[in-house]
């Protein structure tokens, strides 16, 4: 059985050191889009309260099977 000597090492090679620094690199990227994006959609929905004007009675009244159920349902944002 012959020994074959690995002959493909490099230092900075795309599975190397360069490699892993591509990955880092890529991967904290991905962290600030994703860390940004959700910083911004709560700075814009922090504002944009919970209306509960569609429920307009005491849910008390509803009956589990009865079309006047639609009455305490939410309604669509405007």
């Amino acid at each position: 059985m012959a020994v074959t000597e690995n002959t493909k090492r490099g230092l900075f090679r795309l599975d190397g050191i360069t490699g892993m620094l591509v990955a880092t690199v890529l991967l904290l990227t991905i962290l600030v889009v994703l860390v940004t994006l959700a910083v911004q959609t709560q700075q814009a929905q922090a504002t944009n309260f919970y209306d509960k004007t569609p429920i307009t009675d005491s849910l008390d009244n509803v009956k589990m099977t009865s079309t006047a159920n639609a009455d305490y349902a939410f309604k669509p944002a405007k």
